[in-house]
């Protein structure tokens, strides 16, 4: 019942704002939706047990990761441990409906932890109360001390897909430029972190200037643009081991704008050679380059479909940048921007039924996304400066880096989910630009 409930407000939620009240009619769980705002799902997260001597923190830290990354969805509520009428003791111990029907639980969570050496094992369990009845079977997961908190990520992903039927995302991570100094002298380097901003490791230095990391489907590698000849150059970046290896271009020409195909071994960028800049594919195997487009125009910013068949990408050859979508050999393209204002930075949704993009209109930068054929378009957000969307793996979240105005220019990431609600603000040590959302990790 819940996951049906749940489901069916994601459902109206995309399709707008609603003028009057939604509700269940059957069961006792209720979800109410007027002018497209729910009331966020109530749920009890009784500390984690610890099995073990010694446990006690990592269970306290599993446990909060656990609530905030459901909590930071807006989809759930977290109720305070003052309010629990039962002590869950024991992670064997029934559950007492009544207790947590008492204070309008309508999920519960509960857990356990246990550590030996540099191994954690994290197991748990979710309830839907009001049925009175275990959601699935309790998992156990196992991992290192350092990885806990990806066993907490992974808990709650877990939790989050049996409730809404939504694709996981917290165990994932993203690529950005970290940046630091004043704007005139700003340094950047590749930094790698958690979905939530955690776990930062710098990938390069700042001795030359980089922009916009992209990540590999797998995982384990970053393309990204390098100013380090003087010249922009695409690089792919092993993640593991900091190695590189360049996309081989002419002297003079320029290359940038990249992503990876959809089975890692090619890449799609813009090359800019004798004042004409055109999308191109590079095999990685064999090096063989393929010209797609020859418009006498700018094509950039490209990115492939989940099938791999189709490019949308970005291009002025109507008078504006607008957007356009062509066969993934090129050929003719079709427009499937029509709005005001310039559009660019399109990125293909992982479910494929989106396309991701910036608009400036009437002073203002947007994030927004639009359907496949160009209808439906939608602006998420509205600022002096947002730019870069890229999606989180389940295709619900969106991630982009907005600029502050005046002389500090200082930018940093924010999230917004695909309805255009919850606008959050992703912490770094830094300031930060051009994300690239990863996959789930394996």
């Amino acid at each position: 019942m819940m996951k049906r409930l749940l489901a069916l407000f994601l459902a109206l939620m995309l399709a707008g704002p609603l003028a009057a009240p939604v509700m269940a009619q059957n069961g006792p769980l209720r979800l109410t939706i007027t002018d497209g705002v729910i009331e966020p799902l109530p749920f009890a997260l009784p500390v984690f047990q610890a099995e073990t001597a010694g446990s006690e923190q990592m269970a306290a830290q599993i446990s909060q990761v656990v609530a905030d990354d459901l909590v930071n969805t807006a989809l759930f509520r977290q109720i305070p441990a003052s309010a629990f009428i039962s002590q869950h003791s024991s992670f064997a111990q029934s559950v007492s409906y009544a207790d947590w029907r008492a204070i309008n639980a309508q999920a519960l969570i509960t857990g356990a932890v246990s550590v030996s050496g540099n191994q954690v094992v994290v197991k748990f369990r979710l309830y839907d109360v009001f049925s009175g009845t275990e959601m699935g079977d309790g998992l156990q997961f196992v991992g290192s001390v350092d990885g806990w908190r990806r066993m907490a990520h992974k808990v709650a992903d877990t939790v989050y897909t049996r409730i809404t039927g939504e694709g996981a995302y917290f165990d994932s991570r993203v690529v950005f430029v970290s940046e630091s100094g004043p704007k005139g002298d700003r340094q950047k380097r590749l930094a790698i972190m958690d979905y939530d901003g955690a776990n930062i490791q710098y990938l390069t230095d700042s001795a030359a200037l980089v922009l916009a990391p992209r990540f590999s489907p797998t995982g384990d590698r970053v393309l990204y643009t390098s100013f380090e000849s003087g010249f922009p150059r695409i690089n792919v970046l092993d993640v593991a081991n900091v190695g590189r290896q360049q996309i081989t271009t002419a002297p003079g020409e320029m290359s940038f704008s990249p992503r990876f195909s959809r089975d890692g071994r090619q890449v799609i960028y813009s090359l800019s050679n004798g004042g004409n800049t055109d999308i191109w594919r590079t095999d990685l195997a064999t090096g063989q380059n393929t010209r797609l487009t020859s418009a006498p125009s700018i094509e950039t910013a490209p990115s492939f479909s989940p099938d791999g068949s189709q490019i949308v990408f970005e291009s002025d050859r109507s008078g504006s940048p607008q957007l356009y979508i062509m066969s993934a050999d090129g050929g003719e393209a079709r427009r499937i921007s029509f709005g005001d204002g310039r559009y660019g930075t399109p990125v293909w949704s992982p479910r494929g039924d989106l396309i991701a993009f910036t608009k400036q209109n009437a002073g203002r930068f947007h994030i927004g996304v639009v359907r496949t054929d160009g209808s439906e378009e939608r602006l998420l957000t509205s600022s002096f400066l947002d730019e870069g969307p890229t999606w989180a793996p389940n295709g619900r979240v969106i991630m982009f880096f907005r600029e502050t105005q005046g002389a500090s220019g200082a930018p940093s990431l924010y999230s917004v989910d695909i309805s255009g609600r919850n606008l959050r603000q992703v912490a770094t040590p830094s300031f930060a630009s051009d994300p690239s959302w990863g996959p789930l990790q394996r």
